[in-house]
């Protein structure tokens, strides 16, 4: 089972983003996860693909990029000529999916779909084959901070059923509320890659939370 951590952009200090970038690049943690959005789909704004580009500069691991948008299949080359590794699409803001997420490979970008809290991952079953990674929504999409819904243990492990009986290789990363007291129940449900923001960025020493949670230290 493979332990990723993916500090989210969002609760970074824009101020100093630069030292930001430079203090992940020098920590353990595997990826930058980066989200999009564009008030529609969720009530909140975020960053643009020339944010993508400026990260793009100076980081030195995989750019995980997730689309909280409508209609993402219009920006899939636009993300790619800024730096994105992989690509993450919402089930429920894709009328064509299977369309989508073949076009994302195509662009030799990696693939993730992911999904709100409500929607029940059975519904990703034609699909699972096809994909690199299913992204679990433990809140509601569009503000970090947010308290960690416990049902997500419950799809976790549904996912990993689905994963196991579809014969597919796709990793499971959660997103939303992933704290110091859950990472270490969540990989051991599962979970590949787990997706923080503010528990990583308020903290005093985030080099030395990341490799805790990374171990599944609590203490």
């Amino acid at each position: 089972m493979k332990r990723i951590i993916a500090p989210s952009l969002l609760s970074a200090d824009f101020a100093f983003l630069y030292r930001e970038i430079k203090m992940l690049n020098e920590s353990e943690a595997d990826w930058y996860h980066i989200d999009i959005m564009d008030s529609s789909f969720v009530s909140n704004i975020s960053f643009g693909s020339s944010f993508v580009k400026c990260i793009k500069k100076y980081a030195n691991k995989p750019m995980d990029v997730h689309l909280m948008i409508m209609q993402p299949e219009r920006y899939i080359e636009q993300f790619k000529a800024c730096g994105a590794d992989h690509l993450h699409i919402h089930y429920e803001a894709c009328v064509h999916l299977n369309r989508t997420i073949f076009s994302i490979k195509e662009y030799g970008m990696k693939v993730g779909v992911a999904v709100n809290p409500h929607t029940p991952v059975y519904l990703l079953q034609d699909l699972i084959q096809d994909i690199d990674f299913v992204l679990l929504m433990s809140v509601n999409p569009g503000f970090s901070g947010q308290k960690f819904i416990k049902k997500t243990y419950q799809k976790l492990e549904d996912t990993k059923d689905l994963i196991l009986k579809k014969h597919s290789s796709a990793l499971i990363e959660v997103d939303g509320g992933v704290n110091l007291e859950n990472a270490s129940l969540l990989f051991k449900n599962g979970a590949d890659i787990l997706v923080a923001g503010t528990t990583i960025f308020s903290n005093a020493n985030p080099q030395k939370m990341i490799h805790r949670m990374k171990l599944g230290k609590t203490t």
